[in-house]
């Protein structure tokens, strides 16, 4: 019994290794692809971006100009660093704040659209927990100058 055990172990954690690199690179993706659109939709329309930020989000501590600024922004700029898999924890964690000031910021959202924050929120969790993964930069990195 403690073999077919250790046998099972064995072909979970070998189903790991590869699952895991594919599902670290999904959810970076994903996650890069919707906060891109978003800030790409901010850029192009960005008279609407400034009265929102004015009128209907309640961005705390920042004022509203400096808000829309700074979260087009990171809007734009976080998901590339995503989809590279560079500097991917401390820059999924900045993509996390912005994901939770999004939710803060604009009670409506509560009713629909809370459940995808939720959703994407986990997904940024996972690569500051695990980083990127061996399908990124970073892993290309450190092997080439911390061996």
């Amino acid at each position: 019994m403690d073999k077919l055990l250790e046998l099972y172990q064995q072909a979970v954690d070998k189903m790991l290794c590869y699952f895991t690199p594919i599902l670290l690179l999904f959810t970076r993706l994903w996650v890069a692809s919707i906060f891109f659109k978003s800030g790409y939709l901010k850029i192009t329309t960005w008279d609407s971006t400034l009265y929102l930020f004015e009128e209907e989000y309640q961005v705390p501590l920042v004022p509203w100009e400096l808000a829309a600024y700074m979260g087009t922004a990171a809007e734009l700029i976080l998901p590339i660093f995503m989809v590279l898999g560079l500097f991917t924890r401390p820059m999924a964690a900045a993509l996390f704040m912005v994901n939770v000031t999004a939710v803060i910021s604009y009670p409506v959202l509560w009713e629909g659209g809370f459940y995808d924050h939720k959703l994407w929120g986990l997904m940024i969790l996972l690569n500051v927990v695990w980083g990127a993964g061996v399908l990124s930069t970073d892993h290309l990195l450190k092997k080439r100058f911390f061996k």
